[in-house]
Order: structure tokens, then sequence, then C-alpha cells
């Protein structure tokens, strides 16, 4: 990469000829200010620019960026940065603090253009924020009111009396209410600020505040997606991937310097090599390191030559896992596609040690040599509440932890900052308001499994379900009931002919045959559908093969009928004051959402359990544990913060642990720690490249309904995340036997069966 020349040397910008009105923010809602004196020609001090070199700057933009805003800056960006400080600011940017002022001013007004988690030395939205300040700097000072930069939301010094009340959170007199609640993402729930509002008639009812977010609708994107996008964007989900998982570590206390330690970085600590702190080297940094240990975070690759490897955003070299042992032992998959961290040796090849560069194809390629690794690991987990920066039971300001993503509105149904606190009070009252003490809870949901809708005793076990939540009291039927599919045993659409798509709806005229004997339901819960791969349309062509995720919900010329009995039985109820039943036929996967973002579902179908045995690559296993199970003393369940619901009650100590449960136990943990769908090569499980957000699982949901009919049915908290898998609505194995589950919102969820 060519040397940029030295600042001085560079063509610096006409200082603007006159003084325009500031712009109001559209981000923030903030109304026209009248004309203040703008002193953009004054005249400004000299400064001698010096070059600021980006490794002396990187100390300071970490703590600014990432601690302080929780954002991450690649290379590129700090580069520009150190330019822009150290033409600016010169050799006063440490000892005055002049450098520290500009980099705040440059992450907030990241933050106020929405500009992502990452910053990007090439993106527009850094250079407009640069030019701005640019213009009002003197003396290496940030002099008047930066034009572009939110009002009141900056460090700049300004004496507008709006501009002051709401840096200090005080509520401008000429604001409106709803340009601030679109500003935060409030305005889409209807939550208003009058106290009155919790009174409402209209919202009685909890299923008003009950979403169904789908896939392709999930606002993540910065640009319009595509179903065909250019091949660059493949690149970007790995960097995304990688970027995301980046950031997370950085903030775990394992690979902090601190005096202060925790069970969890006691424990790493003791498994890893026994370090102080864990530091992550890039691939790139092993150059000409022969013997040295590294600890590596990248992802698990298959070359050309079909050897495996470790790729970060630096490059790629062999990886040798002959000797790695898993931490903990037994504890999650391993397969390509895989974000992982592996400890372990940097071995040079023998006719390149002491050589420098050679035998190696240099940053950006594949190190010569090999990595040997001794342990390998998932990346740890953060928890919710970690992520969204909030604790406490209202989740105001003061009660903050970590650095935070609460006002980031990630599924369009408002921002945990702005509209948690009065979504938990709605709650409260809407929530307690049951008939009787003993009748059931409201707010459950439940989830049923794999519905093969050509076997007959599906929908009998449908049916037998569907009776059992009818005869209770009036006011206590379930919010919602999640319905999975395949809803067909075999990709019937894929057989050809006219047929296929005949009998295809055939099965779900049945289905809606069922429905209708109980209208009551159907008149007081929302019914979510959500597909597999041998539904429609998607199944013709991949004949139930693994489909790109995410995918389209079933055509809604198949589910006519089905939508006509919800019609039919809305008109019998009439018109009330109450929210309708309603049938969603939504994606996979897709997210339920109840009371804006504090009950957050994610809706998964697929069989993940068999994909990660087929592709996971194996590691040693433990010396004093032949059989792979871990030691006595060591309970997998207290070391993964996994908490097993009564319907897998663990063994009291010392006896070994259900294998179904160490099963679901590997299968949470590696796709919480992967917080990911779909962690697999594109040639195993294809992604839209597009749409890859919505397949994130950062902020950790606050329950995940995984159908998955390869796996044991289970119910387990990791993290504070409750995984549920009902498998097949039909027990494999036992005759007339029906399973599903109910979930409490906020709570656990509990296997329940009945006889057919």
């Amino acid at each position: 990469m060519d040397k940029p020349p030295a600042p001085i040397f560079r063509r610096q910008n006409a200082i603007p000829s006159s003084s325009a009105i500031p712009s109001s923010s559209p981000a923030f809602g903030t109304p026209v200010h009248p004309p203040r004196p703008f002193n953009v020609q004054a005249p400004k001090a000299a400064i001698l620019p010096i070059i600021l070199p980006p490794a002396t700057l990187r100390p300071l933009a970490f703590r600014t960026f990432t601690k302080k805003h929780s954002l991450t800056l690649t290379s590129s960006a700090l580069q520009e940065l150190a330019s822009f400080i150290g033409r600016h600011c010169g050799s006063g940017w440490r000892e005055e603090g002049l450098a520290e002022r500009v980099l705040e001013e440059v992450a907030r007004g990241w933050k106020n253009r929405n500009g992502g988690v990452i910053v990007e030395g090439t993106s527009k939205e850094l250079h407009d924020i640069l030019k701005t300040l640019e213009g009002n700097m003197s003396g290496g000072k940030i002099v008047g009111q930066a034009r572009g930069l939110p009002r009141g939301d900056s460090m700049l010094e300004v004496q507008d009396g709006d501009a002051i009340n709401t840096r200090l959170g005080i509520r401008p007199t000429t604001l409106t209410r709803e340009d601030s609640n679109a500003s935060f993402g409030m305005s889409g729930l209807g939550v208003h600020e009058e106290a009155n509002d919790d009174d409402d008639d209209d919202t009685n009812d909890p299923r008003a505040w009950l979403n169904v977010v789908n896939a392709f609708e999930q606002p993540r994107e910065t640009t319009k997606p595509s179903l065909l996008p250019p091949a660059s964007h493949k690149t970007t989900v790995f960097r995304n991937r990688y970027q995301v998982i980046h950031q997370r570590l950085l903030r775990s206390e394992a690979f902090q310097t601190s005096s202060v330690s925790s069970s969890r970085k006691r424990a790493l600590q003791r498994s890893l090599s026994n370090q102080q702190s864990l530091k992550i080297t890039p691939i790139a940094n092993m150059l000409g390191r022969h013997g040295s240990n590294h600890m590596l975070l990248g992802q698990l690759v298959i070359l050309p030559t079909g050897d495996l490897a470790i790729s970060d955003l630096t490059g790629t070299i062999a990886l040798d896992l002959g000797q790695a042992v898993a931490i903990p032992q037994d504890s999650a998959w391993f397969c390509p596609g895989m974000v992982v961290l592996v400890d372990g040796v940097y071995e040079e090849e023998e006719e390149s040690v002491g050589k420098g560069l050679s035998g190696s194809s240099g940053v950006g390629g594949t190190l010569g040599g090999r990595f040997q690794g001794f342990f390998i690991g998932q990346p740890p987990c953060e928890k919710r509440q970690a992520t969204l920066g909030i604790s406490g039971p209202e989740g105001g300001q003061d009660h903050t932890i970590g650095g935070g993503f609460g006002w980031i509105d990630f599924l369009g149904v408002g921002s945990e900052r702005a509209v948690g606190a009065k979504m938990r009070r709605i709650e409260r009252r809407l929530m307690h308001q049951q008939p009787s003490q003993d009748a059931p809870g409201r707010g459950r949901a439940v989830v049923v499994g794999e519905l093969n809708l050509d076997q007959p005793r599906a929908l009998q076990a449908l049916r037998k379900i569907l009776s059992l939540y009818a005869a209770e009291p009036q006011g206590s039927a379930p919010v919602t009931f999640v319905l999975a599919g395949n809803f067909t045993q075999h990709a019937v659409m894929a057989r050809g002919g006219s047929g296929g798509s005949i009998e295809y709806k055939e099965y779900f005229d049945a289905l809606a045959s069922a429905l209708s004997d109980f209208p009551t339901l159907l008149q007081a819960s929302t019914f979510v559908f959500v597909p597999g791969d041998n539904d429609g349309w998607v199944s013709s062509f991949a004949a139930g093969a693994s489909a790109p995720l995410p995918r389209k919900p079933v055509p809604d010329m198949f589910t006519s009928r089905i939508r006509r009995a919800f019609a039919t039985a809305n008109a019998e109820a009439g018109g009330g004051h109450g929210v309708h039943g309603s049938a969603v036929w939504t994606s996979n996967p897709s997210r339920l959402t109840l009371f804006g973002p504090n009950h957050e579902l994610v809706l998964f179908r697929d069989d993940l359990s068999a994909r990660l045995r087929r592709t996971s690559v194996a590691v040693k296993r433990g010396a004093d544990d032949p059989e792979g199970a871990p030691p006595e003393d060591e309970d997998p369940a207290a070391d993964d913060a996994m908490q097993l619901d009564d319907a897998h009650e663990a063994p009291a100590k010392p006896g070994p642990v259900a294998d179904d449960v160490r099963t679901a136990q590997k299968l949470v943990k590696t796709l919480l720690d992967q917080g990911y769908l779909a962690p697999f090569r594109q040639s195993v499980r294809p992604v839209h490249w597009d749409y890859s957000s919505s397949l994130h699982l950062y902020p950790l949901p606050s329950a995940m309904a995984l159908i998955d009919t390869t796996a044991p049915p289970f119910c387990i908290t990791y993290e504070g995340c409750h995984v549920m898998n009902p498998g097949s609505v039909l027990v494999p194995g036992r005759k007339g036997v029906a399973r599903w589950i109910e979930y409490e919102m906020g709570r656990q969820g509990k296997l329940r069966e009945c006889t057919l």
C-alpha cells in the first residue's frame, strides 16, 4: 500500500466563505434554531502539523470508541483519525487533551448518523464528520457548533439553551413528542409519555403488544438488500461475524488486564495456559516468530488441498488439531465455518526458519508452516443485559453495566433504553389481571414441534392439544401458538406435475378443518406458522435439501382456507374492543416480541444437531476420560452456566450426566457462543448474504424455540437465554403420545405430553 504524503504537503480544504444556518438533526428530531453567529472566518491559531503514527493513537482511540461507545475501529479508520489529529491538533494532541476531544466528537457523530458498530475508514459518514470538524477547529480546539452534528449531544462549547437542556437529559420545550419518539424507535409501539396512557382500553389485551418480525423485514441493513447481491457481500458476512465476536471478547473480563478476577476468568486461566489475561494475536503477526505461543481468533476453513486451516481478517494458516483438547471437555461442536479460539504454537516450515517472509505469501494470504493447536474453545457468550447495558428492575440510566447498545432498536419495536421501563409497567398491569388466582397465565406461548400434516395421527395430536387449552377458563388462553414445519414428511412439490401442489394444499385444508373446531382459541390467540425445508416454494427445486436461509413463508395460495377459518371465528365473536385472533405465516427464522424489547423469542426450524455431528472436527479426548465424559469433579452444568428444566433433572453427584442432557448442552452452547444460527460453510448451509443479519443472535434473545427433530427434547437456560426444543409433535417410539412445550414469557418452559 502506498504511503500517503506528509500532512504538510497535502492540499488543505478551503475555508467556507459564508455562514449558513445550522440544519436540524433528522435523527434526533431537533427543531431549526434561529441563526447564530457562526465563527467560521475567525483567524485560526497556528498549529504545527505532525505525523502521528496510528499505533500511538490506538490506546486512546480504543478507550474512547470501544470501551465508552462500544464501537469497533478498523485499521483504515484509525489511520484517518491519526492523520486528522496530527494535522489539526499538532504536538499538543496528548498533553492538552485535544485528541480525546476530537475522538469523542467523531464517536458521537458516528452513532448519531447510525453508522453501525464497525467504523470503516473508507465510509462516507466518517469523511463527512471529519470535514465538519475541520471547518470548526481553531488552535487544535473545536469552537462553535459543528454543522451536521446534532445539538445537545456533543461536547462542543455552545450556549444554546435547548442544546444544554438536551445534553443534561431535559426535553426542549420546542421538541414535539412525535419527533422525539421516532428518534429512538418509540413511535412504532405507540408509546407515549402521559401516565394515563397505561390505562387505555385499547391496550387491555396483551396481544396488542405482540409482534412477529419477519427475517426479510428485520431492520439491520443500512442499504437495500438483494437476493442477488455482488460477490463482495459474501466477504462482508464473514467480516461482520468476526467483528461482532471480536468486540464481544474485548469486553470479556478474561481478555482485560484487571486485578479483579471472577469465577469465569479463573476457569479460563486454569484451562488456557494460566495467563494473567488472554491476548488475541492476528495471524499475520506470527510471521517470523517460530516456536512462539499464541491465541488465535478465526474461522475454521477448508483449504483447496483439503486441509483444515484458521482464517481471520489478516491471513490464513494451516491448523493441526491432532493434539488439541476442547475447553471445557466435550462441551461444544467445532465445525468448519465457526469462529473459534485456538491456543497453540506457530511452527514455520523448515526451509523458511530464519529467512523472514520466505515460504509464505505474506499478509492477506496463507502463511507458510502450520499452527499446532493445544486448546480449542468457543468464544465466551455475553448476556443480553450486558450487551444492552442495562440492569435493575426498571432498566433506568442509573442502572447501567458494560458498554451497552441499549439505545439501538434492533427489531423495529423500540429500543430497551427508550421504551423498556414503560413496557415493563404495562406488562405488570396487563399480566396481573387474571380472572382468578387458579387460572393459568395469559402470557404463555405454546410451541408445537414438527407437524407433518400428511400423518393422520399428527392432526389427531394437534386436536388433542388444542382441546386441552380450549377447556381452560375464559380469558386465560395462551397469547400465541407456534406450529412448525416440515408440514409434510417429504418434499411433495418436487415430484413434478400439478399433483404435488394440489396435494400440498389439501393438507392445509385439513389443518383448517381441525382449527375450525376451536373458535375460542382462534378468537383469542395468534397462531404463528414457521416453514421447514420441505415446504413450498423452495422445496420445489431443493427437493428437501438445505435451502438458503432465511427462507420465505408458505405462499398464500396454499393457506387461504386457514385464513378464512380465522375470519369466520372473528366474525362470530363480534366487533369488540379486544384484538382479534390471527394466523401469521412467517419466515424461517423469525422473531416474536412481546411488550417491545422486553421479551424476544427466536423461532427457528432446522436439524442442527445432525448437521453438527456430520461436519464436526474431531478433537483429542482427555487422557483421564477415554469415553469423552468430563472428570467426576467437574459439573458441566455449573461450568457452562446452564440451568436444567424439571423435564431433565440432573442426577445427583458424582454420577454422570444423562446423554440426552449432554447432547442438549453441547447444541445450545455451540449455537449461542457462535451468536449465529448457521455457523457452517456456505456449501453446507447456504445463507442469503444480504439477509445474514437476521441470523445473528446478538444481543442474545430472551428465549429461543429451536425445533430440531434430530436432537432430544429439552428446556435449557444458558447465559440467561432459555432455549427449548419440542422435537416432533408425535413422540418417536411411543405410539399415541403427543408432546409440546408450554413457555411462560420471561420464565421457564416445560415439556408437556398427552395421550391420544
